[in-house]
């Protein structure tokens, strides 16, 4: 099972899902119109960021965070700032 039909299945049940995403992955999580998506610019399998960059990481899981509470409609892809 993916990402994407966890997310599904969660947002089915009532909880609200962000997916952090690496930026090459941009065009498959657009065709599975996911509820929110976050790209990074960071490697396949770090999407939060390289190892002990604790920064980088709490950045991305913030702008994840904020992104959970800001998103006006399904299907929402934001990028990281």
């Amino acid at each position: 099972m993916s990402v994407g039909h966890v997310a599904r299945l969660l947002e089915d049940a009532g909880i609200a899902t962000v997916i952090i995403a690496s930026e090459a992955f941009e065009v498959r999580m657009r065709m599975m119109t996911l509820p929110r998506v976050l790209l990074t610019p960071h490697l396949m399998g770090r999407p939060v960021g390289p190892p002990n960059d604790r920064a980088r990481q709490r950045a991305c899981v913030l702008a994840a965070l904020d992104l959970l509470d800001s998103a006006q409609t399904a299907g929402t892809v934001a990028r990281l700032p």
